[in-house]
């Protein structure tokens, strides 16, 4: 079993129609599936410019991260996403289906790391970013790069987990995206939360929700622990009194 301790200092989250702490709170108390909207979030701390190069995984990473960043300096990033920009490559691949040219600027801004590398630049932030493109667990990946990074002397890391819709191609084989969201952490060093792995004893059932917005009803409620399994490993979040 390995344990990291941290603290969760701050936290913002977004989906269609759920912006504000009593949007979310209202969700977490009756948690269902949103309906299909093209709604994005607001962006407007970000020139017009700047603006339209974001996809909208994009802009819900900016729209919970940058009030997380406000007013820190270096401040390493983890970005987390299982899918990525599923809308952008399916377009690439429509095209070349049809054998059209491809645009440079698309297939740039469709690479896993392309928001962290929009991020740095937008913020003239140059310390440490990881854009991870882990399994089912990627939110406790990105855990576990957050705490090595605080463990190297980081005061703080932003962590952001965010999943766009897929097209419905890929609706086959993606079945983990109830609809987009977006949750930011501030990651910061003490115990007030622990996180530990263990191997499965009983096979655990499949959780409806996201690990990520399991974790955010946690925030959000009374509950002290939540578990997430995947495949042979079980995550256990333990909140400290």
């Amino acid at each position: 079993m390995s344990v990291i301790n941290f603290n969760i200092a701050q936290w913002r989250a977004w989906a269609p129609g759920l912006e504000s702490v009593d949007d979310w709170q209202a969700w977490s108390r009756q948690p269902v599936v949103l309906p299909g909207s093209d709604a994005a979030p607001d962006v407007s701390f970000l020139p017009a410019m700047q603006r339209r190069r974001l996809s909208r995984l994009a802009r819900m990473a900016f729209s919970v991260g940058w009030p997380l960043a406000e007013g820190r300096q270096d401040l390493p990033l983890v970005f987390v996403s299982r899918h990525g920009e599923t809308p952008r490559t399916f377009d690439i691949l429509s095209e070349l289906a049809i054998e059209q040219p491809l645009s440079p600027t698309q297939f740039s801004l469709s690479v896993h790391n392309a928001i962290i590398g929009l991020w740095s630049i937008m913020r003239g932030e140059t310390s440490e970013m990881t854009a991870l493109a882990a399994a089912g667990d990627g939110l406790e990946h990105g855990m576990l790069e957050a705490a090595a990074l605080l463990n190297e002397g980081a005061p703080a890391v932003l962590l952001v987990v965010t999943e766009e819709q897929p097209p419905k191609a890929y609706s086959t084989w993606i079945d983990d995206v109830p609809f987009p969201y977006a949750v930011g952490l501030l990651i910061t060093p003490g115990n007030d939360w622990q996180l530990s792995l263990n191997s499965p004893s009983d096979a655990l059932s499949k959780t409806r929700w996201p690990h990520a917005l399991n974790l955010l009803r946690t925030l959000l409620g009374q509950q002290t622990t939540c578990q997430h399994a995947w495949k042979n490993r079980v995550w256990t979040w333990q909140r400290n009194p």
